[in-house]
C-alpha cells in the first residue's frame, strides 16, 4: 500500500522508460537462511510493475477502459543474496510484444549490480470479458520506439511455458 502512493506521487516517466523502484530487505522477507525468500522476489516485482504502470500514466489509461493486467508467466535468475536493511532497486522495463502477451524485463540491483534478473510474460484482460489485443494496447498506449523487441529466445520461452488454452488440451493428471 506505501508503494502504491508513492508510486502516485513519484517523478512520472514515458510509456516506455524504466522505472526505478527503491525497497529494503525487511525481516518479514526473510527465510530460514536469512537472506530474501525466493517468492519474496516475485511479490516485489509486482510492485515494480505497478509503480511503473502507474508513473508512467499506463495504469490511469487502462482503469479508465476497464483494462487489469494478470501474469501468464514468470521466470528468475538469481546471483547474489539480499540480505536483512540491504537497500536494492527494482529495474522495470517493457521489453515488447509477441502475438498475445506483454514482456517485462525487472532487474534486482544493488549499487547499479544486478542481483536477480526477472523475466514476465503478461496479458492484460477486460473486465467486461475478453483480451485486450496488442493493436486496442498500442492504440491507448502509443507506437512502441523501434528499439522495444523481445529477444527471440524470450519469445521461444514463453511459448513453450504456456499452458494450454483449454481443459481438453491440458493432461488431467500426471503421468505415472
Amino acid at each position: 500500500m506505501l508503494h502504491a502512493l508513492i508510486s502516485r506521487f513519484g517523478a512520472r516517466l514515458g510509456h516506455w522508460d524504466v522505472a526505478r523502484t527503491r525497497f529494503r530487505v525487511l525481516p518479514t522477507d526473510l527465510d530460514i537462511l536469512k537472506h530474501m525468500n525466493n517468492g519474496v522476489y516475485l511479490s516485489i516485482a509486482d510492485i515494480g510493475r505497478f509503480d511503473l504502470l502507474t508513473r508512467s500514466g499506463v495504469w490511469a489509461i487502462f482503469k479508465e477502459r476497464g483494462w487489469y493486467p494478470v501474469v501468464a508467466s514468470e521466470t528468475i535468475s538469481f546471483r547474489k543474496s539480499l540480505e536483512l536493511w540491504q537497500p536494492f532497486v527494482v529495474e522495470s522495463r517493457i521489453l515488447g510484444f509477441d502475438a498475445r502477451a506483454v514482456y517485462v524485463e525487472q532487474r534486482f540491483t544493488v549499487n547499479g549490480e544486478i542481483y536477480t534478473q526477472a523475466f514476465i510474460r503478461g496479458r492484460f484482460l477486460k473486465r467486461s470479458g475478453g483480451i485486450v489485443t496488442n493493436d486496442e494496447l498500442l492504440d491507448a498506449v502509443g507506437v512502441a520506439p523501434s528499439d522495444v523487441s523481445v529477444p527471440e529466445w524470450l519469445v521461444q520461452w514463453g511459448a513453450d511455458a504456456a499452458l494450454p488454452s483449454t481443459k481438453a488440451e491440458a493432461p488431467s493428471v500426471w503421468a505415472e
